[in-house]
């Protein structure tokens, strides 16, 4: 028999401490294989994706529409489904809702790294954009203990709602209007907006932690330039897969030598924090939605 998972059913067998820990597990499976994804361009400026990734037990494909156009209306920008295959019989065994696979991957890729990565883990949290991406890591964060959120959105509604929602978690929350200035009290940042333009330009403080993950393809971004290079003159920069190498734009408009960067499989957890701030960018990968099948599969 099929599971077929809504958007709750979905959230709630994937509950981000195990989702980490099968993030990790996919990083060093040498079983593990992820093709590269296809990204149809379609009429309208919204595009196709097919994400297929295998282990030994299991294969996946997540099929979705990315529709930039709906940011703002009450449908959202990402669409589709998560489909996970038995290897040894065929059989589907579960279809999980796309897009909370697609926020809550995201955010916990985010969360493993900042775990491996960030300078200072005390907060405050600066979450620059208040759509599904915004939410779960806010969510995400919060399990591993941050308490005190700043939030920043195109749409001030959209924030306070986020706002809201970070206080009925028992967070103190305060939405802001100037996310530059917001930036200086904050050493744990994360974008994820619709990246039609650059939402950050001020520096960011020396023992900052960003996790840039709204631009994926290499026309878009959210950092300024100045932002970027700054990091890679003064701190680290780490990418979540080679598939960066390519789609990138934050790096890629700023003149970074993408391919020249560590991924998250080269990051030694144990290794001293280097000095500096440290850019986290992700572009998102297959192998995150096939963690998050395994992980879908193992809680009942």
């Amino acid at each position: 028999m099929t599971e077929l998972l809504d958007a709750p059913a979905t959230a709630a067998r994937l509950p981000y401490d195990a989702l980490v820990r099968e993030l990790v597990a996919v990083l060093h499976d040498s079983v593990a294989r992820v093709p590269p994804r296809l990204v149809q361009a379609l009429p309208g400026g919204g595009s196709l994706f097919v994400m297929p990734a295998f282990d030994a037990q299991v294969a996946i494909t997540k099929l979705i529409t990315f529709t930039p156009r709906n940011v703002g209306t009450k449908t959202p920008t990402i669409q589709g489904d998560v489909v996970v295959f038995d290897i040894e019989t065929g059989q589907r065994r579960l279809v999980l809702d796309g897009p909370t696979v697609t926020a809550r991957r995201t955010a916990a890729v985010s969360l493993l790294a900042a775990q491996w990565l960030a300078p200072n883990t005390s907060g405050p949290l600066l979450v620059v954009g208040a759509g599904a991406q915004g939410r779960a890591h806010l969510e995400a964060f919060a399990q591993w203990g941050v308490r005190e959120v700043l939030i920043h959105s195109r749409s001030e509604a959209s924030a306070h709602l986020l706002a809201t929602r970070a206080r009925e978690m028992g967070l103190h929350a305060e939405v802001v209007g100037d996310v530059d200035a917001a930036l200086a009290r904050c050493p744990l940042v994360v974008t994820c907006t619709p990246a039609h333009g650059v939402v950050l330009r001020a520096l960011p403080r020396a023992d900052a932690f960003i996790a840039a993950v709204g631009a994926f393809t290499p026309r878009m971004i959210e950092l300024d330039p100045v932002v970027t290079q700054h990091v890679a003159r003064t701190g680290r920069i780490v990418v979540d897969t080679r598939d960066a190498d390519h789609e990138a734009g934050d790096l890629l408009q700023a003149g970074i030598d993408v391919a020249s960067l560590p991924s998250l499989r080269d990051v030694d957890p144990a290794a001293p924090r280097a000095s500096g701030p440290v850019l986290f960018k992700s572009c998102g990968w297959a192998g995150w939605d096939l963690a998050a099948a395994r992980t879908a599969l193992r809680i009942q």
